[in-house]
């Protein structure tokens, strides 16, 4: 009888682990909403799959059961708790009833209130199995930027960098400081954020585009948010030259109005700060990219702004692409790299990136 529980919950993390992997795809890209995995099972086999769409709709469940399969009786296996009210789309629990599922497993309670902890009463009415809390742990750690929507009303902020062996940041001789496998993830985990945080000074210097450069992530590419605090961007920048094609917003304490109607015709849309100078300042910053609907935030810029950041404890994970060369002679910094390096760098990502090496730490 154990043995049966135990393979019983076995199978239940497998399957969902499977519509976590669904709800990978566009994470970062749904919107509002969150994005979902689905799996639906039948005999031990999986017989359709979804995830929640691009900007949000349809949802993961509609997706996955909106098939000409026989769903009767079969399982469905859901990162989050599935919908239970009815907004621009029906509600899912709708399709899951009409599909006649027998049982419904799901990691976390959604916080939406509309439909907080509703689905269990709804689909238990029918006399559909429901079992909550499958990878919970996993669930909440997933879910990071969504719950602190609800709970603190804030966006989830990571970074990544790129360090040499003896951690400089900066190359004489080249633009890169790793490889090209690397750079290519760093597209890739561009495509799982909904803006890019950057400085005017680090675009300047690189002259960066920002976007997704991995042939079917190009509708991924984020918006682009601008640190800029006396408006020194370049007006022939390339990412000035996209500016109409995804959406820029630029924060500025200048009051220079002949750059800023450039900017505005550029498409560029342009946000007066006070002051840019303490924690409290920044705060500010970021709630009104939560006010813009940006819960996924992802800083690329150089090692004075991202220090800046650490130390006030505004990075959640931190993702450091570091190489396997020396620069010695050919290495430099904008600044000093000490508390860089106070930061251990652990957890391994399983990545191959030849003989670059991926980490991610993990900051609170």
């Amino acid at each position: 009888m154990a043995s049966q529980k135990k393979l019983f919950n076995q199978t239940c993390r497998n399957f969902t682990k499977l519509a976590f992997e669904q709800a990978k795809i566009y994470i970062g890209s749904t919107g509002k909403n969150p994005s979902v995995g689905c799996i639906a099972v039948k005999k031990n086999s999986v017989i359709s799959s979804g995830n929640t769409s691009m900007n949000g709709r349809p949802h993961a469940e509609f997706n996955c059961l909106n098939k000409n399969i026989n769903f009767a009786g079969a399982d469905l296996y859901i990162t989050l708790e599935p919908c239970s009210h009815k907004g621009l789309t029906p509600a899912c629990t709708n399709i899951i009833i009409k599909k006649k599922i027998k049982r419904v497993f799901f990691s976390l309670f959604d916080l939406d209130k509309r439909s907080s902890y509703k689905s269990l009463k709804i689909l238990n009415k029918k006399k559909i199995f429901v079992k909550t809390g499958v990878l919970n742990k996993y669930g909440n750690l997933f879910y990071k930027s969504y719950l602190l929507k609800y709970t603190k009303k804030i966006p989830l902020v990571d970074a990544k960098i790129a360090i040499s062996k003896d951690y400089f940041t900066k190359n004489k001789k080249s633009k890169y400081i790793t490889n090209e496998h690397s750079i290519q993830r760093g597209h890739l985990l561009r495509s799982k954020y909904d803006c890019i945080l950057a400085t005017s000074k680090s675009i300047n210097e690189d002259n960066s585009i920002l976007n997704c450069r991995i042939k079917g992530l190009e509708n991924q590419s984020p918006s682009i948010v601008i640190i800029d605090r006396n408006l020194n961007i370049k007006k022939k920048s390339k990412i000035l030259a996209h500016a109409k094609q995804k959406k820029i917003y630029l924060f500025t304490t200048s009051s220079n109005k002949e750059k800023e109607f450039f900017l505005k015709n550029k498409g560029v849309k342009v946000y007066k700060i006070k002051s840019m100078r303490t924690k409290v300042d920044f705060n500010k910053i970021f709630e009104i990219l939560y006010m813009l609907g940006f819960y996924r935030v992802f800083v690329e810029a150089g090692l004075t702004f991202l220090t800046y950041l650490l130390k006030n404890n505004f990075i959640d994970s931190l993702y450091t692409f570091k190489s396997s060369f020396s620069l010695k002679k050919k290495g430099y910094n904008f600044t000093d790299n000490s508390f860089l390096k106070k930061i251990k760098l652990k957890n391994k990502i399983k990545v191959n990136l030849y003989e670059d090496i991926l980490y991610k730490n993990k900051l609170k």
